[in-house]
């Protein structure tokens, strides 16, 4: 499943943050895996496509970087997938 986490910093990003979340990003849960990682100007500050299991284990990568920023969680289905729905 793919998922799209919209991240708010709770804190001022710095190159020790940086370096924290490089450390979450090597301890992620068994079978999730960071696809593409954005930095965005507006609203939110990073946008992260996410590839995991299921929604529990979503859930677990973001109650890890809760201390650090605020997530917003979407669950993204391919156009082409999405598409076959309407038949």
């Amino acid at each position: 499943m793919l998922f799209i986490l919209l991240v708010k910093n709770r804190v001022k990003q710095t190159k020790k943050l940086i370096a924290e979340v490089d450390k979450l990003k090597a301890k992620m849960p068994k079978g999730v895996r960071i696809v593409s990682h954005y930095w965005t100007l507006g609203r939110y500050d990073d946008v992260v496509l996410v590839e995991a299991p299921n929604e529990k284990a979503i859930m677990k990568v973001a109650l890890t970087v809760s201390d650090i920023a605020a997530t917003e969680t979407l669950v993204a289905i391919p156009r082409d997938e999405a598409i076959k729905l309407l038949e």
